[in-house]
């Protein structure tokens, strides 16, 4: 398989040199296993998949470590996530930094391992799938920006050309049956696959959990419960909205978006690129796949993204698509429209926010044309190029 360069290789090789541990998460498929086997060639490799390697860990994990040596990376770590304890115990006898490499691809146990047991030992980074910068630099030119959406960033996907149409029903199947029937325990994983489809017909709309659970038949406590299984398996993921009040931000009504758009299109039955173009649902994805590439970038400098949207008083027209808070008081704003001419009037909701903001602000409208405009004030950027 071909080999693209990952933006999050200088932040891993950091840590490798800072922690003891590093743990490389993020969903199925996103490329950590390749990534690490890349980046760190002289590590001995287990994989706890391997049904051998990981009864070994599991019933004499002492004697499993002391067999690895240093230098390891264990992949799918949660498979055996008893492991942790004894990893705490090997790092603080021995204390070097990158003696273990450990990956896995959903958080269900493993952030409570790691948090119990290997705080302050480790440095947690999040690999998502491709962003448009990487596919660039390896030689996959984009031709559209539905082409884009449509055929998402699954490195496999990209990397060997697999039509959409083939991997994400597959890819699908997978994540039902390993992460959420056997990882997560939810026994009705018919009911979940119909609340996922249901998800991505609300993409970038206000989640209302009585409405979701009245779609599929179940209550508010379950959809709300299914919603973390999204989040914590990187499915999806929820936009607050922006209050310069911190506390405000994770008690108001948040927006969903997937972090793949391939999936979604997927999900919804988008196959082709003339399907998209001619769907309703064009603005939407286009906005969810602008908003997930940011994310990404920030994910790939190892930190945690703190991005809203922002409402004026409930006024839809008055509305900033995505406010990406570098700090209190250095805000980046994002107005995105799958229009493919940009139009000054794009700039009248952040120049609203930037009015009433004691917060340095930058703005851009970021629009699916392909041509390079620009206009006095706030800058216009074409999707090739955030």
């Amino acid at each position: 398989m071909v080999y693209i360069e990952r933006s999050i290789t200088g932040k891993l090789r950091e840590l490798s040199t800072q922690f003891p541990a590093v743990f490389l998460t993020g969903p199925r498929q996103s490329g950590k296993s390749t990534l690490l086997a890349h980046t760190f060639p002289g590590y001995a490799y287990y994989n706890l998949e391997n049904v051998d390697t990981r009864e070994f860990a599991i019933d004499d994990p002492r004697g499993f470590l002391a067999a690895c040596g240093g230098r390891v990376i264990l992949d799918e770590v949660q498979r055996a996530p008893s492991l942790f304890s004894y990893l705490q115990t090997t790092i603080d006898r021995e204390n070097e930094p990158g003696m273990y490499l450990l990956s896995g691809s959903q958080n269900f146990l493993m952030l409570k391992g790691i948090s119990q047991s290997l705080a302050g030992r480790v440095g947690v980074l999040t690999l998502l799938p491709f962003t448009i910068g990487e596919m660039k630099a390896g030689g996959f030119s984009l031709n559209s920006a539905e082409s884009w959406i449509v055929q998402g960033c699954y490195p496999r996907a990209v990397t060997e050309r697999i039509p959409p149409t083939s991997f994400y029903p597959s890819y699908l199947s997978t994540y039902v049956e390993r992460d959420v029937r056997n990882e997560a325990t939810v026994r009705d994983v018919a009911r979940f696959e119909t609340f996922i489809t249901a998800c991505a017909a609300r993409v970038g709309s206000l989640i209302n959990l009585s409405d979701l659970g009245r779609d599929i038949g179940a209550d508010a406590r379950t959809v709300s419960s299914w919603l973390s299984i999204l989040e914590e398996s990187y499915v999806a993921f929820r936009l607050s909205p922006y209050y310069r009040n911190v506390g405000n931000r994770h008690v108001k009504t948040a927006k969903l978006y997937f972090y793949d758009t391939g999936l979604l299109c997927s999900l919804l039955g988008i196959e082709t690129e003339g399907e998209l173009s001619s769907s309703k649902r064009l603005g939407p994805l286009f906005e969810n796949a602008v908003i997930a590439e940011k994310r990404k970038q920030v994910y790939n400098q190892g930190k945690t993204p703190r991005m809203f949207f922002w409402r004026n008083n409930g006024d839809k027209d008055r509305e900033v698509d995505l406010v990406l808070e570098r700090s209190l008081d250095h805000l980046e704003l994002f107005e995105v429209k799958s229009s493919q001419t940009a139009n000054r009037s794009y700039l009248n909701a952040m120049e609203k926010f930037i009015k009433n903001s004691s917060a340095e602000c930058s703005a851009q409208v970021v629009y699916r044309g392909d041509d390079l405009q620009s206009a006095s004030g706030p800058g216009f950027l074409n999707w090739r190029s955030i």
